[in-house]
C-alpha cells in the first residue's frame, strides 16, 4: 500500500484526529449499548442473535471480516429458510429429499447481520482450510458428503456468493478428519473414521490417491465406536514437518516423504486426548523476534482436557458420566530429547476449544466437567472459560477462571477469535435431531466474549492501526514493512508487540490452522507527538474539539516478516499491534 503525499506529517495529523474522533464516538456507543451487562477484569459475555437458525458446529472467519457457520444436512430442516423461496432437492439426503432450509449462515462480524447458504451435501463432522487465495476448502463429511470437496470465495463488494460443490471428489472417506495448510499452499487431509490414511488437496500429478498411515492404526481403541484418535490434532512445525497426536501417542511425519522421523514421549497419564474422549491442542506462540530466518525457533505443542478409559462406554450404554481429565501436558518439540510437562487446570473438561489470543494467552472454554463427545453423552457444562498464561513460571498463577457463560455450549459446539479480539461462540447440539426441550437443548444462539483487554477504560492504550505499508499488497518473507498506529495515551513504548494470527476452521474442540506469530519489531519512531493545545482548524475539527489537553502520538514500527514459508504458511493473517499487553483490532494482511 505504497502511496505519494505532499505533506505526510498533515496527513497523518489529519488521519490521527479522525481516527481520535471515531475511537471516542465508537467507544461511547460500545458503552451505551453494554449498559446491562458486567465489565470487570475476568471479560464478559453478550449474546449477540438469539437464534442464527441452525446450530454452529463448525466456523471459519473469512479476510472479509464475516464467518461461515454450517451444520449438517440429515436431521430434517433447520429454523431458517434458504432465500429467495429457493429449495434444494437431494435424492441421497437421509432426512428430506426436497429441503427449503438452510444449514450453512454467512454472519457479518462489523453489522451483527448473516444471511442464509446453500449446502448441497452432508458436511456433518467435516474439516477445512482456507487456501493461499482467501477460498476455504472444506473437505469430508457423511453419507453423500464423505468424499466431497466444497469450496467457499468471499465476495466482499455483493451478496451472491454461496457453497460450490467441485466435481473432483476426494479419494478417501474423510468423516472426523483433520486439515493443516502447508507450506506450499496445499492442504493435508488426515485420518476420517475407518480412513488410515491422508491425501493432498489439489493433487499434483504424480501424487497417490492417498498414502496409508499406520500410526492412525495404531492409536485406534479397538472398543467399537470409541476410536479415541478422530480429528487427531495436527501443528506444522517451522522445520516443516508435521506433528500429528491421536489418543495419548505423537509423532513427527515427513508427509513428503511419508515417513515418520520419530515418535515422541507418550503424554503422562491414562487420559485419551481424541474424539469421542475430546480434548484440544494448540502449538504455543512462535517468537521470532531477534530470529533472521536460520536461528533457532521454540516451538512448544499444549494439549488439554479428555477423558478415561471406558468414559465413552459408560455415558453411551449407562448414561454414567465418569469425571473428565483436568490436566494439561506441554511438550516443546524442539528439544532434542523433549519430555512432557503435566499442569492442572482449575475444572475438569472434555470437548473444550483453546484459541490464541493476540496477546500469545491461550483461552480455554465451552465443555463439560462428566462424559464424552458423543449423544447424549456428557453432563455438568463448564461455564468458566479459563486463561492460560504460558509465560509465567509461578504455576499457581498460569491459570486463571474468567467470567462465566450463562449458555452451556456441549456437543457440536465451536469457538473462533475474531479480528476484534472478541471471541465467537456458538452451537451445541448432543441429539441426533434439533430438541428445545432437552436438559442440554440445541443451541441456536450465538454469544461473544469479551476478554478483559475489551475494557472501556482500557480504550485509551488501545492501538489503532492507521495504516499497513507493503509492496503490492502482501508482506513477503524475510522483508521488512511499517505499521503506524495510534495511541490516545501512551504507557510504555518498550512494550510494542506485534502479532500475526491464522484465522482458524474450528470444529469438534479442534481449531485447525490455528498460529500465532510474535514478529520482530526492528525499529520505532514516534512520528507526531505532543498533540496538546493544537489548532486543528485546517482540517475542519477546530470548532468541533476545542482547545484541550490531549497527550496522543503516532508511532511508526519497521517490522521484520515471518523467515519462511514452514514457519508462516501463505495466506491472510490477522495483524495485531499491542500496547501493554493491550491489542488493537487486527487488519488483514496477504502473506505470500
Amino acid at each position: 500500500m505504497a502511496f505519494k503525499i505532499k505533506n505526510v506529517h498533515s496527513l497523518l495529523i489529519f488521519i490521527f484526529i479522525f481516527i481520535f474522533i471515531f475511537t471516542i464516538s465508537q467507544t461511547t456507543a460500545l458503552i451505551t449499548t453494554e449498559t446491562s451487562t458486567t465489565s470487570n477484569t475476568l471479560g464478559h459475555w453478550i449474546q449477540l442473535q438469539n437464534s442464527i437458525g441452525i446450530s454452529a458446529m463448525h466456523m471459519q472467519v473469512m479476510k472479509d471480516n464475516k464467518v461461515i457457520i454450517f451444520d449438517r444436512t440429515d436431521f430434517g430442516p433447520s429454523n431458517i429458510s434458504l432465500s429467495n423461496n429457493r429449495c434444494r432437492y437431494n435424492p441421497h439426503d437421509m432426512a428430506l429429499k426436497l429441503d427449503c432450509t438452510a444449514h450453512s449462515i454467512l454472519y457479518d462480524i462489523t453489522t451483527n447481520t448473516l444471511r442464509p447458504l446453500t449446502l448441497q451435501t452432508d458436511a456433518w463432522c467435516s474439516s477445512g482450510a482456507v487456501s493461499p487465495t482467501g477460498t476455504l476448502i472444506q473437505t469430508g463429511g457423511f453419507n453423500d458428503g464423505y468424499t466431497k470437496l466444497r469450496t467457499f470465495t468471499p465476495c466482499p463488494h455483493n451478496n451472491t456468493c454461496d457453497w460450490e460443490e467441485l466435481q473432483q471428489n476426494l479419494s478417501s472417506s474423510r468423516w472426523y478428519a483433520s486439515n493443516q495448510i502447508l507450506p506450499n499452499g496445499r492442504i493435508i487431509v488426515v485420518g476420517g473414521r475407518s480412513s488410515f490414511s491422508y491425501e493432498f488437496v489439489p493433487k499434483r500429478l504424480n501424487d497417490a490417491s492417498f498414502y496409508h498411515l499406520r500410526f492412525l492404526q495404531l492409536t485406534r481403541d479397538s472398543n467399537p465406536g470409541e476410536e479415541n484418535n478422530l480429528y487427531p490434532f495436527l501443528h506444522l512445525l517451522p522445520t516443516g514437518n508435521l506433528f500429528i497426536f491421536a489418543n495419548r501417542r505423537s509423532i513427527l511425519f515427513d508427509y513428503e516423504r511419508n515417513r515418520v522421523i520419530r515418535e515422541f514421549p507418550i503424554i503422562p497419564g491414562e487420559e485419551k486426548r481424541n474424539y469421542p474422549s475430546t480434548g484440544s491442542s494448540v502449538m504455543l506462540p512462535l517468537n521470532l523476534t531477534g530470529k533472521n530466518g536460520t536461528e533457532f525457533i521454540e516451538v512448544e505443542i499444549m494439549i488439554c482436557g479428555g477423558a478415561f478409559p471406558g468414559a465413552f462406554d459408560y455415558a453411551s450404554k449407562k448414561k454414567v458420566f465418569l469425571e473428565a481429565s483436568s490436566s494439561c501436558g506441554r511438550l516443546k518439540v524442539s528439544d532434542v530429547e523433549p519430555e512432557w510437562v503435566m499442569e492442572v487446570m482449575p475444572v475438569p473438561r472434555v470437548m473444550p476449544d483453546m484459541l490464541l489470543l493476540p496477546t500469545g494467552n491461550v483461552i480455554i472454554l465451552n465443555g463439560a466437567a462428566n462424559g464424552t463427545a458423543g449423544w447424549e453423552n456428557a453432563a455438568n457444562p463448564v461455564l468458566y472459560p479459563v486463561l492460560y498464561k504460558p509465560g509465567l513460571d509461578n504455576p499457581f498463577m498460569k491459570f486463571e477462571l474468567l467470567a462465566p457463560a450463562s449458555t452451556p455450549r456441549m456437543y457440536h459446539s465451536s469457538a473462533v477469535l475474531l479480528p476484534d479480539g472478541r471471541i465467537l461462540v456458538g452451537g451445541s447440539n448432543p441429539h441426533r435431531l434439533y430438541d428445545f426441550q432437552a436438559k442440554y437443548p440445541t443451541e441456536l444462539s450465538l454469544d461473544a466474549y469479551y476478554p478483559d483487554y475489551l475494557r472501556p477504560e482500557l480504550d485509551t492504550l488501545r492501538p489503532v492501526i492507521v495504516a499497513v505499508e507493503v509492496v503490492n499488497s502482501t508482506l513477503s518473507y524475510e522483508s521488512l514493512f511499517s505499521v503506524s498506529f495510534l495511541l490516545r495515551e501512551v504507557k510504555d513504548v518498550n512494550r510494542i508487540r506485534v502479532s500475526m494470527v491464522a484465522p482458524s476452521f474450528t470444529t469438534h474442540s479442534f481449531a485447525m490452522n490455528q498460529r500465532l506469530l510474535f514478529l520482530e519489531v526492528t525499529a520505532l519512531e514516534e512520528v507526531v507527538n505532543s498533540m496538546q493545545d493544537q489548532n486543528f482548524g485546517e482540517f475542519g475539527f477546530g470548532s468541533s474539539l476545542g482547545p484541550g489537553k490531549i497527550a496522543n502520538s503516532v508511532y511508526k514500527a519497521t517490522v521484520r516478516g515471518p523467515p519462511s514459508l514452514n514457519v508462516a504458511p501463505p495466506g491472510y493473517y490477522m495483524l495485531f499491534v499491542i500496547h501493554v499487553g493491550i491489542p488493537s483490532v487486527a487488519t488483514w494482511v496477504h502473506v505470500h
